[in-house]
């Protein structure tokens, strides 16, 4: 393995840090834990000898790499979140290296039933030869986005150690609450003081994506028409019933995660709960067509009257809050952004790839803050998920990148950019 970087260590000893966010809670971060993290890496930033390290009230852990060039640059932005998802469990992570992956199965050894073959991941197919980290079996690994975690801090140990690499300001962020999709919701963007910035929460070698997901959240409430059951016939309207026939009544063939692929959108129920009175369905829209989403609460609200119209009393209430937009938006006012990494993943001997986000970043949120921020590999695959792995290999080519990359900076003097 290779000890130019420390990435494996450092990402093994971030992971076992439980960092798991809490989409139910209302506070922010939405779990304490993920503290313990932001302050672990405050420290670890304060003794490499960065800048205006801080943790905020909010948990955003902040940095600064200052220039060591003396023509004015633009500041450039790394960014990462330390929150793991809540869709599988993320506490008491045990990773393992697997050292020299051979491409036979990998059994987890606390979970014999969770085996990651090449026939369910045809990506390991291209790690034949790597080293591997997974988690034991009874947890997700946390890769997202601890790998690129790890991947800027090493970044930031390489340039202390490195005066030689050639560079403008850099400001690292570590940021909260990605996974609940609230993590730069209260982040102080003249604090952070970037002008441009590269989210480090990608998946395959040499991918470079500046196309996501627009978003939003829909929520529809049936009201029913309460009644005794033992007396009811005529009367009761039974508000669970009218949510549940809404959800039935969704599309099979289409419109949800399940069936579509590639830029086709989707609408997914996420929580149904209520009683006779009242129930409730929480769904997410999904397009990478803007225009296109702003159909879709107009196809639901027919589809909610269609049912409701069924039944005397009845009646539903349909609300849509934006979450994210398509960071494709902004980026293509900015190409020279995407066209840097696209270039330094080259110059670090990858063959680059435009790809496009089957969800969102902080990197969606941020560009539309002012900060365009296209999004850049890690290795992480099989994310959220027991299975979930990440190269070694992949995670020491993502920093070859951004080293490539603020040198490519370095060269595009303000004026220019």
């Amino acid at each position: 393995m290779s000890t130019k970087y420390n990435v494996a260590e450092r990402f093994m000893r971030y992971v076992q840090i439980d960092t798991t966010s809490d989409p139910t809670s209302r506070t922010f971060p939405s779990s304490d834990k993920q503290r313990d993290l932001a302050l672990i890496l405050h420290d670890e930033l304060q003794k490499l000898g960065l800048q205006d390290v801080e943790v905020d009230e909010w948990s955003y852990v902040f940095a600064t790499i200052p220039s060591n060039v003396t023509h004015a640059l633009p500041t450039i932005c790394f960014c990462s979140h330390m929150d793991t998802a809540p869709d599988c469990s993320g506490t008491n992570v045990k990773p393992i290296l697997h050292a020299n992956y051979s491409g036979a199965p990998i059994i987890l050894p606390d979970d014999p039933n969770q085996v990651l073959h090449t026939d369910d991941h045809p990506y390991l197919l291209k790690k034949i030869g790597d080293d591997l980290i997974t988690a034991s079996g009874c947890t997700l690994l946390g890769a997202d986005d601890k790998a690129g975690v790890s991947i800027i801090m090493e970044l930031a140990v390489y340039l202390m150690a490195h005066p030689e690499v050639k560079h403008g300001p850099i400001r690292i962020l570590f940021t909260p609450d990605e996974e609940v999709g609230r993590g730069v919701e209260q982040l102080d963007m003249q604090k952070l003081n970037a002008d441009f910035g590269y989210t480090l929460d990608g998946g395959p070698l040499g991918d470079i994506e500046d196309e996501t997901f627009s978003a939003d959240a829909a929520t529809v409430i049936f009201h029913g028409v309460s009644a005794h059951p033992g007396y009811a016939k005529g009367k009761m309207v039974n508000a669970i019933k009218l949510a549940s026939e809404f959800v039935a009544a969704l599309p099979k063939d289409k419109w949800s995660p399940e069936t579509t692929s590639n830029r086709e959108g989707f609408v997914h129920p996420t929580a149904i709960e209520g009683g006779l009175e009242k129930a409730s369905v929480q769904l997410i829209l999904r397009d990478h067509d803007t225009q296109l989403l702003e159909t879709y609460p107009q196809i639901l609200k027919a589809l909610a009257q269609q049912i409701v119209a069924s039944y005397p009393g009845a009646r539903f209430e349909l609300s849509v809050q934006e979450q994210y937009r398509n960071m494709k938006e902004v980026l293509v006012t900015v190409p020279f952004v995407a066209d840097y990494a696209e270039k330094a993943i080259h110059n670090a001997g990858l063959n680059p790839k435009r790809a496009i986000i089957r969800g969102g970043t902080d990197g969606s949120r941020l560009s539309f803050m002012g900060l365009p921020c296209p999004n850049i590999f890690t290795g992480e695959m099989a994310i959220h998920s027991k299975l979930e792995y990440v190269s070694v290999q992949d995670m020491e080519k993502a920093i070859d990148t951004l080293v490539e990359l603020v040198q490519i900076w370095e060269k595009h003097p303000w004026t220019q950019a």
